[in-house]
């Protein structure tokens, strides 16, 4: 059969299964399947399209003959192997952090700088997912009315720290409906100097602080949202923070624009987006949640009002599938640019 060899690394994880699910939906045309993963997880049987499967430990070796890698399992792991990839001759789309801001390896979003990808010297890094949802809608803005600064609150799921902290959310609910004992272990993250509960509450916080307070996460969505869009100088200011939701992030966000742009005429412009869906009807109480999201590869965009403190201003309201959109959907998408 024609096709491709595919590997994914990380494939146990929320992402790695979910990179199986999206290239079936979307016809990925598969000829051979390399399940890569820790060498604790090696062994471990994942069956697709009734057919079984074993895990293997992911080891230089294992590129060879693969046309397409797909690497979700942590920085550390990207860094040693997809190199190793690259030599053997396979084109990487890497969910890490480990290569988005080198500038020798292109930042994708389909939907915005498609184009960039063709860049590649055999890394592509795929963003964070709460920067890729962002990059989605503003773009559009920005090609309608030019972007002179952005201001963004993130209200991000639990899924977005592992299947850890989604198995914590429900157990720690449970435990406070139940009147009994709240372990927490997952968040801010693991390893953290202080953990705290995250059912029925929101926690400020998300990966390590860096200079100036700023967490690693709100850098990581100002430094790729430049990148992306292609406008280094651009002022953004973003506030990540994690909420009792078990999937789909949401995104508060404030945009300054260079010219007027009336809030119809925003609906309009990011209506004829490829990849947007505006779901914005106040008067109908229309507007777009977490769970409106899931399963879904679109971005959802709603409340689409004036800011009338400022010459230009927009506000509006992100939200999407941060597992599909934000890491497996758009890794996937990037690899249909080479097919």
């Amino acid at each position: 059969m024609a096709g491709y060899n595919v590997a994914i690394v990380g494939v146990t994880g929320m992402v790695g299964q979910t990179f199986i699910k999206i290239l079936k939906e979307r016809k990925f045309p598969v000829k051979e399947w390399r399940l890569l993963a820790s060498s604790r997880s090696a062994g471990k049987k994942i069956s697709i399209e009734e057919k079984d499967y074993f895990v293997e430990e992911a080891r230089p070796e294992s590129f060879v003959g693969v046309d397409f890698a797909f690497f979700s399992a942590g920085g550390d792991i990207s860094r040693r192997l997809a190199p190793e990839a690259v030599k053997r001759g396979a084109l990487v789309v890497d969910n890490s952090s480990a290569f988005r801001m080198e500038p020798d390896v292109p930042l994708i979003v389909p939907e915005v700088n498609a184009a960039a990808a063709s860049k590649h010297k055999g890394i592509i890094a795929n963003p964070n997912c709460s920067t890729t949802q962002l990059v989605v809608a503003l773009h559009p803005l920005h090609l309608a009315a030019g972007l002179k600064r952005v201001v963004i609150s993130t209200y991000q799921s639990v899924s977005g720290a592992g299947v850890e902290a989604v198995n914590e959310l429900a157990a720690q609910s449970a435990a406070v409906l139940g009147k009994k004992e709240i372990i927490k272990e997952y968040i801010p993250y693991k390893g953290a100097g202080r953990h705290y509960q995250i059912a029925f509450n929101m926690v400020p916080h998300i990966d390590v602080f860096v200079e100036d307070d700023y967490t690693r996460e709100e850098m990581k969505m100002i430094e790729e949202t430049r990148k992306i869009m292609g406008l280094p100088d651009l002022p953004v200011t973003v506030t990540t923070v994690r909420v009792p939701v078990f999937n789909g992030h949401s995104e508060a966000v404030n945009v300054e624009l260079k010219a007027a742009l009336s809030p119809q005429e925003a609906r309009d412009v990011l209506a004829k987006a490829p990849g947007i869906i505006v779901k914005d009807n106040p008067a109908e109480f229309l507007y777009p949640m977490p769970v409106d999201t899931e399963g879904r590869d679109e971005v959802f965009v709603g409340r689409v009002r004036a800011d009338r403190s400022i010459p230009h201003g927009l506000n509006l309201w992100v939200v999407a599938d941060n597992i599909r959109k934000g890491a497996a959907t758009n890794s996937v998408q990037i690899a249909e640019l080479f097919i």
